[in-house]
């Protein structure tokens, strides 16, 4: 290792433009080997505070620990050190250090915020809020301790107190941007979007190419249903990061939400080439297949999300109904079967299955499945009426009336399912409850008239028939 002196030109070298910071490293470590030290200090400084903004925490460490030798009463760069071992994840060894800061130097607000970040990656959270307090104590207006305590208190979930403490620190630092952020996080939390949305065009003034800004700002303009700005902010967000597959997926969302099919696959497909493992984005991918009419890429992609998940019990009901709609009926009964054993409480499920078993001619089967459905789902007018048809064509009448009847109750003006009971009520020989049935049906819907005149034209010319509609 060679001796340095004055002739090294150290000054030199760290004015030349080309010379990148990895250099500079380098050569502040050659002159802690030379012990050559004390003549070069400030630009050792220099080049930790660079290591700093840099995250290059090895190596900052590295550096401070040689300034340490040789001042070890320097509370500054026990601070400093504290900050490389925070960044690598030493965070009880940071805490010594901002002790032995503190010993140094009592009540320093710098060395007790910085503690405090230490102590809350530990799970200190007690401790943290009190070291926070404490720099408060010293430094009432000491914005870094405000701001702390806001995400510390965001943290925790408890967003109003968190907002408390980032107002305040906007009131005595209004050029804080990150406290614009955060407040946009926190009010976005409280369900206050227009309060989210002013803070983020906030924080967006101050730092405008900021990706994550544009994004949690399409994110509120989404939930406020403002789709087309929202779909600017994506835009936004993914030109200025290309590789930010939430974005793009989110952007898909919206181009969907706004009809535009084709422009959302390509937005999920960028998703997916970021993310080859989110199950989620195939399956909207093959959502989109499906609304476009392509059965055979949609289920190439729900078979996908299925490999990444294979308890995706959504895909599997999903790539059921595309096997179902292609005629590979056995194919499409397996999906369904896996999703029920996926999801014993789905009544789409089951609903699903017994529309395929029914297709296949399995009424006794299809029967069974909407009986389970119904239990899953007693409220759902459509499996009652399917199940009702069903129970028809096994002649089933008594089981087939109470099915309609069930509808009755659900949609009290539905003339189609009290239609269906006269027909039936006619044919077990209750001409009163027939009757009775028709003469509301008519009533609802007189269109039922000329079907029931085109089912039953015997029917059409006898006293009692019409009698009910008032003829003489």
């Amino acid at each position: 290792m060679p001796e340095f002196d004055s002739d090294f030109g150290f000054d030199e070298s760290f004015k030349r433009d080309n010379r990148n910071l990895k250099d500079k490293i380098e050569e502040c470590k050659e002159i802690l080997d030379s012990g050559t030290i004390y003549g070069y200090i400030d630009k050792i400084e220099e080049v930790i505070q660079s290591c700093l903004e840099n995250e290059l925490n090895n190596e900052g460490l590295f550096l401070v620990n040689g300034l340490i030798e040789i001042s070890p009463y320097n509370s500054e760069y026990w601070i400093r050190k504290g900050l490389f071992l925070n960044g690598l994840g030493r965070f009880e060894e940071a805490i010594d250090c901002y002790d032995k800061s503190l010993s140094l130097n009592p009540g320093d607000s710098e060395a007790l915020v910085d503690r405090a970040i230490s102590e809350e990656n530990v799970g200190l959270f007690n401790n943290a809020k009190d070291s926070l307090l404490a720099a408060l104590n010293t430094d009432p207006n000491n914005e870094d301790a405000l701001y702390s305590l806001g995400i510390l208190h965001q943290r925790n979930e408890a967003f109003e107190e968190a907002v408390r403490f980032f107002n305040k620190v906007i009131e005595f630092s209004p050029n804080y941007s990150e406290a614009y952020y955060e407040l946009g996080y926190c009010y976005e939390n409280l369900a206050d979007n227009t309060n989210a949305l002013i803070s983020y065009d906030r924080f967006l003034e101050f730092d405008p190419y900021n990706p994550n800004g544009w994004y949690n700002r399409a994110i509120i303009l989404s939930k406020m249903q403002n789709y087309e700005q929202a779909l600017n902010s994506y835009d936004l967000a993914v030109s200025l990061k290309d590789d930010f597959p939430s974005a793009w997926f989110n952007r898909g969302n919206i181009l969907t939400e706004l009809g535009r099919f084709k422009d959302a696959l390509e937005s999920f497909k960028k998703a997916y080439e970021l993310d080859k493992y989110d199950e989620e984005t195939c399956f909207n991918i093959g959502n989109l297949y499906e609304e476009l009419g392509d059965l055979n890429n949609a289920v190439k992609y729900y078979t996908e999300a299925i490999k990444i998940n294979d308890e995706y019990y959504e895909a599997f009901l999903a790539r059921g109904y595309c096997f179902d709609a292609t005629g590979k009926f056995q194919l499409a009964l397996k999906d369904f079967n896996k999703a029920i054993t996926l999801t014993q409480d789905n009544a789409e499920a089951w609903y699903a299955k017994a529309d395929l078993e029914y297709s296949l001619g399995r009424l006794k089967e299809s029967v069974e499945s909407y009986v389970r459905a119904l239990k899953l789902s007693p409220k759902n007018y459509d499996v009652w009426y399917t199940l009702a048809e069903t129970y028809l064509e096994l002649g089933d009448w008594l089981n087939a009336l109470a099915a309609f009847d069930e509808c009755s109750k659900l949609k009290t003006d539905d003339a189609k399912s009290i239609y269906e009971k006269a027909k039936i009520n006619f044919i077990l020989s209750r001409t009163e409850e027939a009757l009775a049935c028709l003469k509301l049906a008519f009533k609802l819907d007189p269109s039922y008239q000329d079907e029931f005149e085109n089912e039953y034209p015997e029917i059409k010319s006898s006293k009692l028939f019409k009698k009910l509609l008032g003829e003489n």
